[in-house]
């Protein structure tokens, strides 16, 4: 298992029930690479500098090379559909506050906002946030999903 996966922790928080309710909180943690950098811009194709060569990070105003926003973004939609089987994730809408770099402890966190049932499915609002060590917000945002069902499944 790949160095990144093995620090991915999983938690749930605020939740009563197995039944999503406004309010309840899901989150998961993980340490973003060098490696996860490299395998997201051979996907991407962004071979942004920015990410690679520390220099240019520097001319740019950054301590470091930072990791690509979307990929620690990318916690939110993972979080949702780990924990909804079938979810679609319709929305997403971000605000980058910080810059994150490798080995950093972040955490995404997912808070139920509201919840609307159109037909036999939910439209779920999430406010999202990703968060060093220190709870300083790098990301924040939210998110709209439409899962099958409210049953938070343990991942």
């Amino acid at each position: 298992m790949r160095a990144s996966l093995q620090n991915f922790v999983r938690s749930l928080s605020g939740l009563s029930s197995n039944v999503l309710n406004c309010g309840d909180i899901l989150k998961q943690s993980r340490i973003f690479t060098s490696s996860d950098i490299g395998e997201f811009s051979k996907l991407t194709l962004d071979f942004n500098p920015l990410h690679f060569d520390s220099e240019c990070a520097k001319l740019a105003g950054f301590a470091d090379t930072p990791v690509p926003g979307l990929l620690v973004a990318s916690l939110f939609p993972r979080i949702i559909a780990s924990h909804f089987t079938g979810a679609v994730y319709a929305k997403q809408i971000l605000e980058f506050k910080s810059p994150v770099f490798t080995e950093e402890h972040i955490t995404g966190v997912v808070q139920a906002s509201a919840i609307r049932q159109v037909k036999n499915k939910f439209m779920v609002k999430f406010e999202t946030k990703c968060l060093k060590d220190d709870g300083r917000v790098v990301i924040s945002g939210e998110a709209t999903a439409v899962l099958p069902n409210l049953i938070v499944v343990q991942p």
